[in-house]
């Protein structure tokens, strides 16, 4: 393992990494005299591994979920996607970065695969937006949805965003409806549609690719309606109740399957996916073949209704009056 950057690492996974790090330097030293001492500390980075991500709160899960180091869309698609060929554009107006797409081969079958991208780095991040999508990048998601039913490809889509972009140039070419539109289409596609939240679930910009028989999130990954500083920013008006903030929404991969709005946690390698992105793959790909097998065994007019009785089912509501 070589040696990592602090500064690329989250205050309370820092201690671990310090250790990990002196342990590395320590192995490069050599000698039959460290081996003791080299295994001592092995076993001490296990246990405060253990220990620090046993206890995370929902705020240090989001930290997480954001992760500069945490594998994006492109990632999962180097590693599960074979023979992928990029598809760009909306055919209206350009193409956007912020969201990736295009046909490959997921385990020897045909699959269009869709999904936000984030970028490393200023430059990159810059090019991708920040992984939020304007209206031409959700109106390229639903022209490779819309091409992916035509050709009867499964689909398979990947969640990470912080929301849709807010600007204006956006909300002049029509954000909300590009939005709304891809929720009507994804809801009456005729073949399987499986959803991943691999790091921010944000807002309509998540749920635009999200609107699928299966939603599956990583162990660190979060869903919300809005961001821990945006909702603290409404309800407080105190950016110091980000921590709060994160606890009242829920957005934990495992408080949004308790609430039915997801379907499965993934867990991730010790540590979060950035310290092993081949195995958070390997995870990845493992559930998405057997709700693939699943979903392919059943009818269309089958599937349909149990994607219509899964968002039906999702909230809950109190009803109030008097009888006239």
């Amino acid at each position: 393992m070589p040696v990592i950057d602090t500064r690329q690492t989250l205050d309370f996974e820092r201690p671990i990494v310090e250790l990990e790090n002196k342990i590395e330097e320590l192995k490069q030293l050599g000698g039959p005299q460290l081996d003791l001492e080299i295994r001592r500390l092995e076993r001490k980075a296990r246990q405060l591994q253990r220990e620090v991500f046993s206890e995370l709160s929902p705020w240090q899960k989001v930290l997480l979920s954001r992760h500069p180091l945490r594998p994006f869309t492109l990632d999962y698609i180097g590693r599960l996607i074979d023979n992928f060929v990029e598809l760009h554009g909306d055919r209206a107006f350009r193409d956007d970065e912020a969201i990736v797409g295009g046909v490959g081969k997921f385990r020897g079958r045909p699959v269009m695969v869709i999904g936000h991208q984030k970028g490393r780095g200023t430059k990159e991040n810059i090019r991708r937006n920040f992984g939020q999508p304007r209206p031409e990048g959700f109106r390229k998601a639903r022209r490779l949805m819309e091409t992916a039913a035509r050709l009867s490809l499964p689909i398979l889509t990947f969640i990470d965003t912080v929301g849709a972009y807010p600007g204006l140039e956006a909300e002049e070419r029509g954000q909300a409806e590009a939005i709304a539109k891809n929720l009507e289409v994804m809801a009456r596609l005729r073949v399987p549609v499986i959803s991943t939240v691999i790091g921010e679930g944000g807002s309509g910009g998540a749920l635009a690719l999200g609107v699928a028989d299966r939603i599956l999130m990583l162990e660190y990954a979060v869903y919300s309606v809005i961001s821990p500083e945006g909702c603290a920013s409404i309800l407080w008006k105190d950016q110091k109740k980000v921590a709060t903030a994160a606890q009242e929404l829920k957005m934990t991969a495992t408080d949004v399957v308790e609430l039915g709005v997801a379907d499965r946690v993934l867990a991730e390698p010790p540590g979060g996916a950035h310290r092993d992105p081949d195995q958070a793959a390997s995870t990845v790909g493992d559930a998405i073949a057997q709700e693939l097998e699943v979903l392919s065994a059943l009818s269309v007019e089958a599937r349909l209704q149990q994607r219509y009785d899964k968002f039906r089912r999702m909230g809950s509501f109190l009803e109030s009056g008097t009888n006239a």
